[in-house]
């Protein structure tokens, strides 16, 4: 049978192959402060979905203030939909949400204008309008 190369001396007849083992002397693995933080931190991970089924009630109570800036015109449809959209699935959501328009933005307020719109892969710019007024989103331009 074949000697594990351990102690003092036998590091020494391993490294003169002495031993007839072909394998390295066993190593001790010392864990730094780095790595019990990082398995402190998986180990909490680990506890975090049970945990948001919790949060999740207080979340949603939780009703912020959200400013929306557009500042894209006509001559690029899905841009100039974006701050209108957006605005109207957070005003869904129970979010306050309001609208500030500048720039070439302004111009969308114009029904023929918003009627025009029709951004790629959204709804059309005179519906979004629309269910956003229905929802009293104030709009600035």
């Amino acid at each position: 049978m074949a000697r594990v190369a351990t102690g003092r001396g036998s590091r020494r007849a391993w490294r003169r192959g002495e031993t007839g083992v072909e394998s390295r002397p066993l190593e001790l693995t010392v864990f730094t402060e780095d790595a019990m933080a990082r398995r402190s931190f998986l180990a909490q991970l680990l506890g975090l979905p049970f945990l948001l089924r919790f949060l999740k009630a207080d979340e949603s109570r939780k009703r912020l203030k959200i400013l929306m800036k557009g500042a894209w015109g006509p001559e690029d449809p899905t841009r100039a939909a974006f701050p209108f959209s957006h605005g109207l699935v957070l005003a869904e959501a129970g979010h306050e949400v309001q609208i500030f328009l500048l720039a070439e933005a302004t111009s969308l307020m114009r029904k023929a204008t918003a009627n025009a719109i029709l951004p790629v892969g959204w709804p059309p710019l005179g519906q979004t309008l629309s269910q956003l007024v229905a929802k009293r989103v104030p709009i600035f331009a």
